[in-house]
């Protein structure tokens, strides 16, 4: 089991991490202190550690890995998280993501397809002080129960938007998906203006492991 030890050594290769998220584009300063806060390194194995700060994926296992941290700063940005904004997460992976949406004040509900993942990352949030609400399902439906949902991110690509993610978001919502084949897809940002006008505004290609399930990938 990985010592949850953050060395001056960490600190500095996060803060070259944020030197380099800034000269890429990202500016939004919660996100950038979010990062800074949130030790990647926690989220690793052992054998990977030494990676744990460069702006790369990595695996963590499962067929899954961890986002690439410019990736979760350009969907966090996105989102744009406001405290207290009942967050929902499609795809909990190893944590990580989940991690800089608390730090930025959100209520984060998170759902995680792979039982293991699901199981693992419950356990280990709540050791680094990260209190979220965990669900095992097929995210691609959503979290019904729990809606309606002020902001929804999706981690892990799309083939189309799913029209459940949509019912489930508040008027005013925002929800953040990556769509496309399964080996790249491009970010969308999608504004619920009224109960049936979405306003869809396109970004950057990304690469993220598919999306599973009834609204998703088979």
């Amino acid at each position: 089991m990985l010592k949850l030890e953050d060395s001056y050594l960490h600190k500095g290769k996060r803060r070259e991490l944020i030197r380099t998220l800034r000269n890429k584009g990202i500016s939004n300063e919660a996100i950038l202190e979010a990062i800074n806060n949130v030790p990647r390194h926690f989220f690793f194995d052992s054998a990977l550690l030494s990676h744990a700060y460069e702006d790369k994926a990595f695996p963590i296992g499962e067929g899954q890995t961890i986002s690439q941290p410019y990736t979760v700063a350009f969907q966090s940005e996105l989102l744009n998280v406001v405290p207290g904004e009942k967050v929902l997460e499609i795809g909990t992976g190893s944590g990580y993501q989940a991690g800089i949406l608390y730090c930025l004040g959100a209520k984060v509900h998170t759902i995680e397809f792979n039982k293991t993942l699901y199981e693992r990352t419950k356990r280990f949030l709540p050791k680094i002080g990260v209190r979220v609400k965990h669900y095992h399902g097929d995210g691609s439906l959503g979290l019904p129960e729990q809606a309606p949902f002020d902001k929804i991110i999706v981690t892990a690509g799309a083939p189309v938007v799913p029209k459940t993610l949509l019912l489930q978001l508040k008027i005013g919502g925002v929800l953040v998906i990556p769509v496309g084949d399964r080996k790249q897809q491009q970010m969308l940002k999608l504004t619920k203006q009224t109960s049936k006008k979405i306003l869809k505004e396109t970004f950057d290609n990304f690469s993220f492991v598919p999306l599973l399930g009834d609204e998703g990938w088979e």
